[in-house]
């Protein structure tokens, strides 16, 4: 047998001597010590890492509430129209428009805060598809124009109902003082027609729906 081969099977015979009886002598002192082969052993055969804090990541759905299946939505039906009386005013449409979208929504919600601090019903609020206008340029020697920038309108419109006769003035007053540039300012009476603005406007899809009629 080869020396070098025989020195180690002794040494390691040794060394596991020595452990058990380190094992043997802290057993005495009722001292648990697993011993490190079979740790290794055990640690090889064993699927550690199901213990670990990150095993099941990611598995949550089961721990969530069943949803109901996603019923279709309808397409909004127009509320009724209120009519004016004497001391107040029936629906109304507060329209703010601008191509700057961050001035028309800031200017927006400073109306409806406003409405709010002055204690004025708001049915709702909402955006109005945005339009798009060509600004049309033609050259100094030509005849052919071109399109030279594109113009976005943004619209937002916040519906009023049951507005004091007397503090509509007021109202007005402080909202055309605190006015941006480059923001328009409208009021209305609502009617059908500006409930229908509120739908993008499809003529191919119209026109199939006629022929199929």
């Amino acid at each position: 047998m080869n020396p070098v081969i025989r020195k180690l099977q002794i040494s390691v015979v040794q060394h596991s001597r020595a452990l058990d009886q380190a094992t043997s002598l802290l057993s005495r002192l009722n001292i648990s010590v697993q011993h490190p082969y079979q740790g290794s052993l055990a640690s090889a055969n064993a699927r550690q890492y199901r213990s670990m804090p990150t095993h099941g990541i990611g598995r949550y759905k089961y721990l969530l509430p069943r949803e109901a299946p996603k019923k279709k939505k309808e397409r909004k039906q127009m509320k009724k129209i209120k009519n004016p009386t004497d001391t107040e005013y029936g629906t109304l449409n507060v329209k703010v428009s601008g191509y700057d979208m961050v001035l028309v929504e800031h200017y927006m919600q400073y109306v409806h805060n406003l409405c709010n601090r002055l204690k004025i019903k708001v049915d709702e609020s909402y955006a109005l598809p945005t339009k798009s206008t060509e600004v049309m340029l033609m050259p100094e020697q030509g005849t052919k124009m071109y399109v030279d920038a594109i113009l976005k309108t943004h619209e937002r419109v916040i519906q009023l109902s049951q507005l004091n006769a007397a503090l509509c003035p007021i109202f007005m007053e402080v909202l055309l003082k605190n006015q941006p540039e480059g923001v328009q300012l409208s009021v209305k009476q609502h009617t059908e027609a500006d409930f229908l603005l509120r739908f993008k406007a499809r003529p191919e899809l119209e026109g199939l729906l006629a022929k199929m009629n």
